[in-house]
Formats: C-alpha cells, structure tokens, sequence
C-alpha cells in the first residue's frame, strides 16, 4: 500500500531532521529524499510555497548522492535543513 502524501512528508522530515542533528547520512537516504520529493511534486494538493522548498530539497538530495564527503556536504546545509523543515511544518502540507 503506497504512503499518503502526509505520510510521506512526515519520513522526510524525519529523514532532514536525522541529518540536521547527526551531521550525517547516506546515500540511500539522500535516494528516499529524492524519491519522496519527486512523489511529492506531483501531488496537486501539495502547497505551492512546499513545493518551492522541496525543489530545494531534491537539489540537496541530488548533490549529496554525488558528493565527494557526504557528511561535509550535510555539514554545510546545516540552516537549510533545519529552514526546509520550519517551513513545511509552517506552510503545512497541503492546500487548504
């Protein structure tokens, strides 16, 4: 059975929220961050101001997947991965 789009947005807080306060991470999970965001961007009750952010996410995701030192590269997104998550919990997950 496939996760709802609040299901989904929740494992990838978890996932940003992990790698915010662990200073790491791996690259299988910056590959279920990029599949959640790209689950996520093509749900039509996502808000628009969500989507700006996961299209911020997946690029982080998609430059952690071929980073040299992925825990240098966490290391350095430190703010936004604690921003991303404010502002989803923020904005909310889905229109209103």
């Amino acid at each position: 059975m496939p996760l709802s789009h609040e299901h989904q947005m929740s494992l990838l807080k978890d996932i940003l929220t992990n790698h915010q306060s662990d200073c790491c991470g791996s690259v299988s999970e910056c590959e279920q961050v990029e599949r959640l965001v790209k689950s996520l961007m093509i749900n039509m009750d996502i808000d628009s101001n969500v989507k700006t952010i996961l299209t911020e996410i997946y690029e982080y995701s998609q430059t952690g997947i071929g980073a040299a030192d992925l825990d240098a590269h966490i290391t350095t997104h430190q703010n936004d991965l604690s921003q991303w998550v404010d502002d989803m919990d923020q904005y909310g997950s889905v229109n209103r």
